[in-house]
């Protein structure tokens, strides 16, 4: 090998990758981990499924009953009113205290960029989004999905 290859291969494996140090929400000024740092995908993904069977339940309870004392029927019978059920759900609780019943239960809180309270039209887009389910999953870095990107928000450990 000559000196000169070998100089510049010494070089370029001391220098440290761009990407080395950066953690989700480091753009933000969030800390890396623990209280404020961004939620991972598999605690937000838990507290939609925790929302969604909330939001099951409660529709279950006010728009089904069984007839004739069929338990059973209900539970087989097709729920369109759920999506409804949870995106008002997701859009108030969302808007007013940054926390859903799944996120409250995980510790997670929706907070925007700026600080201010998340308030009832970005949390409708977020919501909106959120329900359409693609863009939910089209992350950045940060861990923040399309919903998020648009209503300038972030999930974080609350």
């Amino acid at each position: 090998m000559s000196k000169q290859h070998a100089t510049s291969q010494h070089a370029t494996s001391q220098q440290p990758a761009a990407d080395d140090t950066f953690y989700p929400g480091q753009d933000f000024g969030l800390p890396e981990s623990g209280r404020g740092s961004v939620a991972g995908w598999s605690r937000r993904f838990a507290a939609l499924l925790i929302d969604w069977i909330a939001c099951s339940l409660i529709t279950v309870a006010f728009f089904y009953h069984p007839q004739a004392g069929h338990v059973a029927s209900v539970l087989a019978q097709p729920r369109p009113w759920t999506p409804a059920v949870f995106g008002v759900e997701d859009w108030l609780l969302t808007a007013l205290t940054g926390v859903t019943i799944g996120k409250r239960l995980l510790g997670l809180r929706v907070v925007r960029l700026d600080g201010q309270p998340v308030g009832l039209v970005r949390a409708f887009a977020r919501t909106l989004l959120l329900m359409l389910v693609v863009p939910a999953m089209m992350m950045d870095r940060d861990l923040r999905g399309l919903q998020d990107k648009a209503a300038r928000t972030v999930v974080i450990r609350a």
